[in-house]
């Protein structure tokens, strides 16, 4: 008689299971790695002392609170040419208004400015179907302009206490504003991207607008969401460039774009959408101004340092990439 008893399946063997990809992690590896490489280069430089490391933070800490936002965006297979152009725009109004109708109405302004150029892109993307990237790029010199007409290319003081103290130039048990605004913005930008219904559709609609649409989601809503936070958190940006240097000028944010969009690439978020990591881009912002901070102790030319700083973020995008 045949004997039919099931046969209890094998576990799955070592080469059957997923294997560690490091690639996923370049970004942390990178930052550990070069850490140590400065920590032991530059000792006598004071790379490690503790107001050199809050210094990287606080330097870092606005690029990494606009790529929080720029992840959402690229992971919704989308990109934000404005946003070093808004910050700056941000940072006049604001700080135009601060000076004449006080604190609550400078914030606001700022906000405002941010809000209304991302529902004017989000509008232009999801409604006139017009490219994102030629969309932002217009912003971007609209923005820019508009500026520098509006402030006559003239820096605009901020004497509010308050404001300065909350946007940027505070501290906190030593530690400055800057950087509790980039765990504030990194810790939300995470949840909210991998924790919630919105995340989960942002990723849907980057991976696959097509299939996102018939399985319901509204992909042009999505779209329209994550430009007006970008050009939202633009916004913020200028007021933290205002509070912490004072003063609002059109050059604040002047380029950021770059760097900002560097750091979230960095960070692991796919360019063509549908993945994203938000502690990645704020690892990135960090990992940039680490890069910055130690070739500036290093003592090289401006020039040299934008060679190694490109030569590493290609190197650290070869290598990320499957």
């Amino acid at each position: 008689m045949t004997d039919t008893t099931a046969v209890p399946a094998a576990p799955p063997t070592v080469s059957s299971r997923r294997a560690f990809d490091w690639r996923q992690y370049v970004v942390y590896i990178g930052f550990v790695v070069l850490f140590a490489i400065f920590a032991i280069t530059l000792a006598d430089d004071g790379f490690t002392n503790k107001t050199n490391l809050l210094n990287i933070a606080r330097q870092s800490a606005i690029i990494a609170v606009m790529a929080v936002a720029m992840t959402f965006v690229i992971s919704a297979a989308e990109i934000d040419l404005s946003v070093g152009s808004v910050a700056g725009l941000a940072a006049i109004v604001s700080a135009m208004t601060l000076e004449r109708h006080g604190l609550i109405a400078g914030i606001a302004a700022g906000l405002a400015i941010g809000v209304a150029v991302g529902a004017v892109n989000g509008a232009l993307v999801t409604g006139a179907r017009i490219p994102s990237f030629l969309v932002t790029l217009g912003m971007l010199g609209i923005a820019h302009g508009t500026a520098m007409w509006i402030s006559d290319t003239a820096p605009q003081p901020i004497s509010s206490d308050t404001f300065i103290s909350i946007f940027g130039a505070g501290t906190l048990l030593g530690v400055p504003s800057l950087v509790f605004w980039m765990i504030a913005a990194g810790i939300a930008g995470h949840l909210v991207l991998r924790r919630t219904p919105f995340g989960r559709r942002v990723l849907a609609t980057g991976g696959n607008e097509v299939a996102a649409s018939f399985s319901g989601i509204d992909t042009r809503r999505v779209k329209f969401a994550v430009l007006l936070l970008s050009g939202t958190v633009a916004g913020i940006a200028g007021m933290l460039y205002a509070g912490r240097y004072q003063s609002g000028r059109f050059e604040w944010g002047q380029g950021d774009e770059l760097s900002v969009i560097a750091a979230v690439i960095l960070g692991g978020t796919s360019l063509f959408g549908g993945k994203g990591s938000v502690i990645g881009a704020v690892t990135g912002a960090l990992l940039m101004g680490l890069i910055n901070n130690g070739l500036i102790l290093m003592g090289l030319e401006y020039s040299q340092q934008q060679i190694v700083r490109g030569v590493i973020i290609i190197l650290a995008v070869a290598l990320a990439r499957r």
